[in-house]
């Protein structure tokens, strides 16, 4: 080549690389596709249920171990045993030794009442040392009588599983809670009844009982054993009552 001759450059294509164009083939244009964000989304979704649903867990399994420790619970135990008739169960519930304790005073009051203006102190000092000494021999009428007020209560309400019956008892008793004691007031077609209650280790036991019917029909009994009404000089006792009413003369 003559050194004096133009350099003459030479484009050169290669036809085998990858970014070549076909022969008489024009390449399509391509647009970059979007990445779809609802997988991620939908992921996040099912983490936040996950964390929820173990939370809900969580909370109600604290939330009954609580509930279990409470008086609610002990009483929806007693309805549950009225309403299945398991009186081993019942049984568990009630203290009878504490409720015919509880229960001396109410009933020492009742019978003297009925004594009327026969009633003396002598008298009341009898009903008083008679009636403790009585009530014992009708423990188990006094259970029985307390399984029958429960079982009336229970019997507002079809049986249902326990757990239906431990949600819906706060509901149907208003319960007061002092310390380890505790009182609940069920209401009954025509009256209301009281229990108390104190805690037994973890759950809690029927200590007392009030209710008028209740106290009517064990007052009723020990009258058999008190002195007869008709037998008390009553004659003595109004001719007293009424020489203290009397007024003196000036």
């Amino acid at each position: 080549m003559d050194a004096n001759e133009p350099i003459r450059k030479r484009i050169v294509i290669n036809l085998d690389s990858a970014g070549a164009i076909p022969s008489g083939r024009p390449q399509a244009y391509q647009v970059p596709q979007k990445k779809r964000r609802w997988p991620k989304i939908l992921a996040i979704l099912l983490v936040l249920m996950f964390v929820v649903g173990v939370a809900g867990v969580v909370g109600g399994y604290l939330w009954w171990r609580h509930y279990q420790s409470t008086p609610a619970y002990s009483i929806a135990l007693l309805v549950d045993a009225a309403q299945k008739n398991d009186m081993p169960s019942f049984q568990k519930q009630i203290d009878d030794e504490a409720i015919v304790r509880n229960m001396a005073g109410d009933v020492s009051q009742k019978a003297a009442s009925r004594y009327g203006i026969a009633l003396s102190s002598t008298l009341q000092k009898q009903i008083d040392t008679a009636v403790p000494t009585l009530l014992p021999r009708l423990k188990d009428t006094i259970h029985q009588e307390v399984a029958k007020e429960i079982k009336e209560f229970a019997s507002k309400t079809e049986p249902r599983p326990f757990i239906l019956v431990a949600v819906a008892v706060p509901t149907l008793v208003t319960i007061s809670e002092q310390g380890n004691r505790a009182t609940a007031i069920a209401s009954l077609p025509n009256r209301k009844i009281e229990l108390g209650l104190e805690r037994s280790g973890d759950l809690w036991k029927v200590t007392a009982v009030k209710d008028d019917v209740l106290l009517q029909r064990i007052v009723d009994r020990v009258m058999k054993d008190l002195p007869a009404i008709g037998a008390v000089d009553v004659s003595n006792q109004l001719l007293k009552s009424l020489s203290l009413q009397k007024p003196r003369k000036k």
